[in-house]
This record gives structure tokens, sequence and C-alpha cells, in this order.
């Protein structure tokens, strides 16, 4: 108990002495890497600032010794006469020789005389420099050196000046320019970065093309102005650099910036910085400073592998302790436990002698021959043999005639490699006075050291029998319930089939009474429409019966030519009620939009003109097709237009006006209906399209075209709806799958 209350103290001092390893670790890691860093950064520096000393250390007396050539001199004396040619010879031929960018001479004024690139198209010569420091300086009788960009080629150069004297006259300017691209690229440490910087900060030279034309610090307005007026570096923006922070470190700096040019906090998403170990060197007489920035990555790497090193000693020494430890303790809990077996396996035998002695089921040993070697107290009451008489029996005694064959081939088997561990049968089990009952018994083999030897333990199975019987009968009795149910239900099926079959004729009736009824509403329309014919037809023959008792055959051709046109007429005006009144087939095939109109104007013209009434139908319906079945469709579209009008009718407006539009989704076509009647109110929207239900006034309809509209539109794959229009009105509209959902479908099978 003790040790148990110990063990989270122990693991608690484990953890934190672990913390203590690794934080000095890190720490004294930390420490001995920044001071390796500095020394490999300080060596570097002065590596490369004794490089780039002595490339300037070339150049910087060959001005002083160009201004003492006669040719240049002369040139100067005598800048009228033909000098120029020799001295721009001269001066090509240094610069080849010397290996420097360019070479040229000023006059006084500052304007260029002579220079090695002379026959090029970008040549110096007749161009003016006296804006530059360097030739300021040389006028003055110092020896000059400027960095700044070419305001010709826009290339970097370091420059040198010297005054071309003659008798302590200053007759002018011989200037060298080098570059200085070779040495950028020959600092190539991926684990620095190198920068020089001129007098203002601005960084003309970095081993990171980013950097160049920078600036280590936002400069003042007057230094940068006097910068941009010396176009010493042309048109470039000089931006300082994005530097988060800086702390001093010895003879160090550490410099954070942020990667990729941005300016935010560091805390803000997305934004990578960067830390470097900075030492700047200064070049005095070349007027720049270098300076070595040194990733600190290499540090955090070197900090975490030290740290991992420390922990895997760590876990290392404490694992082996404790592994000590534990032999200790498992050396001492084995005499022990060699003591606690030796009392466990007497009470053991004790237990499981009990055990045997007052189990339920019977318990029997038998020899590698089969034969009984113990009788447990239930095997007794089970087969009414005592156990000092059935001893030395062989077991096949205890078991029917029909079972022993398999019993006895399990106990004489030999390869114990094949031969199942034990076998479990239902058997016969025959008791002392020679009755049989069902036994389940199962015979497992037990090994020792000697031979092999059987344990069979056997269970009275009489009463499951008896249950298993009874649940036989019960299966059979529920198996005859279930037949009789399934028939039951087959004839209640039959009969819910006939219903609904009666249900969809009721339904076609109602359909067919309901054109049947809109029939009858346009008969009054039709009887107009007929009855002016009917007068014209009866006025041409009365006239061609008096034009044929006169002999004038001629207006007789004419009217009777009336006539038939007349009857084509009638003919048309009946033939749109005779296709609507028909029973349609209930096929879906593709439907022209334009023939649906036509279908439903011709029937529908008589009201429309009755009620004053006009329909606004879209444009182009010979491309539109659905699917659907274009009688039913009609009778639909009917339906809705005589909705409207009564509607339209009720609310007893002079401008009676149908809007019909068309709007594709998809695969689906949807064509609305508009009114600009009442409305419907809103209470009342979701009991449209139920059976019986009208606002119509008595004796205009049963409630029923709204209903078989819903539901023929449905039985076409399509969904029929209301609403309100804002703007006043009710507006039904037909969603119907169009000839693309075919094509799907077509695709699909």
């Amino acid at each position: 108990m003790i040790k148990t209350r110990l063990r989270p103290l122990l693991i608690l001092l484990l953890l934190g002495l672990f913390a203590l390893v690794i934080y000095q670790t890190v720490s004294m890691s930390r420490t001995r890497a920044v001071e390796d860093l500095q020394q490999s950064a300080s060596a570097d520096l002065n590596r490369y600032v004794l490089s780039l000393q002595q490339e300037l250390d070339r150049y910087k007396d060959l001005p002083k010794l160009l201004s003492s050539h006669s040719e240049l001199v002369n040139l100067l004396l005598l800048p009228e006469s033909d000098g120029v040619f020799r001295a721009n010879l001269y001066l090509e031929q240094v610069n080849e020789t010397i290996g420097a960018s360019d070479s040229y001479l000023m006059d006084t004024e500052g304007n260029t005389l002579a220079a090695s690139n002379w026959s090029q198209e970008s040549t110096f010569v007749g161009r003016n420099f006296s804006f530059r420091p360097y030739f300021r300086d040389a006028l003055e009788g110092r020896e000059g050196r400027y960095f700044a960009l070419g305001t010709t080629s826009k290339k970097r150069g370091y420059f040198f000046s010297y005054p071309v004297k003659y008798r302590e006259n200053i007759l002018g300017v011989i200037v060298v320019k080098i570059d200085l691209n070779d040495i950028e690229t020959d600092w190539n440490d991926p684990q620095t970065d190198i920068l020089v910087t001129d007098e203002d900060g601005v960084i003309f030279i970095s081993t990171r093309s980013e950097w160049k034309f920078r600036t280590l610090k936002p400069l003042p307005q007057p230094d940068l102005q006097r910068i941009v007026s010396s176009l010493r570096y042309g048109d470039h923006q000089l931006t300082s650099l994005p530097i988060l922070e800086r702390k001093r470190l010895l003879n160090s700096e550490v410099v954070t910036l942020i990667e990729g040019d941005r300016i935010d906090n560091q805390a803000l998403d997305g934004v990578e910085t960067r830390q470097y170990l900075q030492q700047v060197r200064t070049v005095p007489e070349a007027g720049f400073n270098v300076s070595i920035l040194a990733d600190l990555k290499s540090i955090e790497r070197r900090v975490i592998n030290n740290a991992l090193l420390a922990g895997f000693i760590y876990s290392a020494l404490v694992f082996l302790v404790l592994l000590l430890m534990a032999r200790r303790r498992i050396a001492h809990e084995r005499t022990r436990f060699k003591r606690q077996q030796t009392l466990s396996l007497e009470r053991s035998e004790a237990r499981v002698r009990a055990i045997i002695d007052n189990t339920h089921a019977g318990l029997i040993t038998l020899d590698a021959h089969g034969l009984i070697e113990s009788f447990n107290p239930t095997a007794e009451k089970l087969f009414g043999y005592h156990a000092d008489l059935i001893s030395g029996e062989y077991f096949s005694k205890l078991v029917g005639q029909e079972d022993r064959a398999v019993c006895w081939q399990h106990i004489s088997h030999q390869n114990e490699e094949t031969q199942p561990a034990e076998l479990m049968v239902e058997a016969s089990g025959v008791r002392a006075n020679g009755s049989a009952f069902p036994i389940e018994l199962i015979i497992g083999r037990m090994s020792d050291s000697s031979a092999s030897r059987f344990v069979v333990t056997i269970h009275d199975v009489t009463e499951r029998k008896e249950n298993e019987e009874q649940l036989r009968e019960a299966r059979d009795q529920l198996e005859y319930r279930v037949s009789e149910r399934t028939q039951d239900l087959t004839r209640a099926n039959a009969r819910l089939l006939q219903e609904v079959e009666e249900h969809k004729n009721t339904q076609n009736e109602l359909i067919q009474t309901a054109k049947l009824a809109v029939i009858g509403q346009m008969s009054a329309g039709i009887n107009h429409e007929l009855n002016q014919p009917l007068t014209a037809i009866r006025s041409y023959a009365d006239n061609a019966l008096s034009f044929l008792e006169m002999g004038k055959t001629d207006p007789v051709n004419t009217n009777l030519r009336e006539i038939s046109g007349l009857t084509q007429r009638m003919a048309k005006i009946i033939a749109p009620l005779k296709e609507f009144s028909r029973k349609t087939t209930g096929q879906s095939a593709l439907v022209s939009l334009k023939a649906v109109r036509d279908g439903a104007m011709s029937i529908m013209y008589g009201r429309l003109d009755k009620a004053n009434a006009k329909i606004e139908w879209p444009t182009k319906l010979d491309q539109v097709f659905v699917l659907g079945d274009t009688l039913r469709l009609e009778q639909v579209v009917v339906n809705l237009i005589s909705n409207a009008l009564q509607a339209m009718e009720e609310h007893e407006q002079s401008d009676k006006w149908i809007e019909i539009g068309l709007e594709r989704q998809a695969s689906r076509l949807l064509i609305s209906f508009r009114d600009h009647g009442p409305g419907i109110p809103e209470s009342e929207l979701g009991k449209v399209f139920e059976p019986f239900y009208t606002t119509k006034k008595a004796g205009q309809g049963l409630g029923l075209g709204l209903s078989i509209s819903h539901r023929i539109i449905e039985s076409m794959n399509g969904r029929l709806s209301v609403a309100n229009h804002p703007l006043g009105g009710a507006i039904f509209t037909i969603s119907l799958p169009t000839a693309d959902a075919q094509a799907s479908a077509v695709e699909l099978e």
C-alpha cells in the first residue's frame, strides 16, 4: 500500500528531473551554439572583407597612374585637336589590360572627352557626369571613390577618380569603373548572407537579390532626396528591409526579419519571420560597410538535437535503474510465490475434489484403455452404480449399443495431433437396472507424464429433450397459423388491387366528365361560332337558286365555293372538341408546346372573345418540347385558363389579361399561368388541389378541375403548384421534364 502511494510521487520526481535536464541542456547548447556561430561568422566576415579590399586595391592607383599620361593631358590642353582618337584607343587598350568595366576622361565641366567604350552604341563620350560626387572630389584635388548605378548602362559599378594636372592646374578628371558582380557571385554560402552598404545604409551588394537597393532602416527625407538627385541608384525605390526587432548580443546583433517583404506583426496569420545573427565591418577607405547575416535555424537544430540526445540518455539511465529495481523485486516475488504456490496447490486439490463431489454433472475418469478409474457422486445417482463396484469396468458399459463405436474410436485413437482434443455427442445412457435415458457426454483427453487419460462429463438431458419436443410442436402450430394468415393477406391484397383498379377507372371517368363539362361550358360560344357560318350558307344557297333560275352560272359557282369554305371552317371548329373529348393513351412522349397552345386556343377562343380577355404566350413555342401527353396537358391548360377567366370575371375588371411564362431549371421546364384577379386567400392555398374545393359560385363547377389537373401532371412525372403573385392575382406553375431529361434517362438505361 505504501509503495502504491509513493509511485505517483516517484513519477513526478522523475518528470521534474527530466524537465530540469532538458532545460539545462537547451540553455547550455544555445549559449555554446551562439558563441560558435559568432566565431564562425566573424571569421567569414573577415575573409569576405579581405577579398573585397584586395579587389578594390587592384584598381585604386590606376586613375593616378593614368592621369599622367601624355595623350590624356594633351587632349585636355587641346580638346579640339585630333588627339581624341588616340586617347580613345589608349583608354580602350588600358581597359582591356586591367579588366575594368569602363575608363573615361572628363574636362572640368564634367563633359566626357574620351572613353574606353567610344566605339559602342552606349558610349560615354559626349555625356556629362558633373553631378557625380567622385567628379567633384577629383576637381577638389582628392581621390574619389563612389558606388552607383551607371546612368547609361544601368549596371552597378564602383568608380575610382583622380584629377589630371598640368603645372599644378587641374585640367580634368580620369575615372576607372569596375564591376563587383564577380565578388557577389563568389559569396555563395547557403548558411550566411552578405550585405555591402554605403554610408547611408543602402544595400548595393547582396547575396539575396530581393535585398538589393533596400536600406537597413528608413532614410530621412533630406537624405533620400539627396540620393535621388545624384541618380546614384537610378529609379529604384529605396525602401527599408522589414526588420521587426534588433537585440544586442555581445559584439553582434540578433535581427528578426519578415520573409516575403511584409510589415505585418508576427502574430498575424500567414507571416513568416526569420532570425539572423548580424556582424558588421567597416571598410573606411572604400566608404562602405560589410555585414554578414548568419541564419539562427542551425542553432535551433543543434539545440533540438542536443535536447533529444540528453532526453534519450536520461531515459536510458532511468530505464536501467528501473530495470535493476524490477529484477530485484521479481526475485523477491518469485521466492514468495513459490511458498504461496505450494499452499495454493494443496487448497486447489481440496477445492477440486469438493467441486467434483458436489457438481451437478457426472464426472468419470478413464485410463488409456477406457477403464473407469473414478466415479463422482452425481454419476452414481445418474447410473445407479456405486463407485467401488463400477471401478475397473469399461466405460462402454454405461453407453447404449448404438453409441459405443463413436466413443471407443475417440478413446482408442493414438494420434493425438490429428485427433480432436475432446468429443461431445448426444448418446443414450444405460442405468444399472437396464433402463435407457438421453445424455450429453464430453470425452476430454488429459495428458500427464505417464500416459494419456480421459475425463468424461455427463449431463442428463431428459428435461431438455422434452422441452425440444414441446418447441417442435409449437413451431409446427405457428407455421400452420402463419400459412392461414398468409392466405388471408393474399385475399385481402387481391381485394385491395381490385379497389385500386376501380379507383383508377373512377378517376379516368372523372377526368373524362370534367372534359365534357368544359365542352358543355363552351357550347354557347360554339353555337355562336357555328350560327354565323350557317346563316351565311343559307344566304349563299338562296342566292345560288335565284342566279340558277336566271341562268347565271358564274355567280352560282362563286356561291358554292363560299359554301364549301364555310363548311371547312365549321369542321375546324368542331374538330378540337372531338379531339379534346376523346380519352388519352396515357403514354409519355415529346410534346410541342406550340401544339398544346394551338389546341387550347382553338377550344377557348370563343370564351376569350366573349369575355374580352387576352392571353400573352411566349414566343418560339415550336422549339420547346416537354415529356408528357398532348391531350392531357391540353386539358390542364384549358382548365387553368378557364379558372383564370372566371377569377377575373368575379373581380369585375375591364382589362382581363392572362400571362403565360416559361423558365428552364436544369432538365425541367416551368410553365406559369398568372391571372390579374383577386388571388387566393393565404389560408386557402393548401386546399386548392383538394377534391370538391371551389371558390366559384353555385352551378359553375364541382371543384374537381384542379384536383384532376394536379393528378394528371403528377402522372406525367411533373408537379402543379399555386401561389399568389406579389403584384396581385394567382399564379399556377406546371413543372415538367424536358427532352434533355429523356435523353439522360436513355443514357442511364
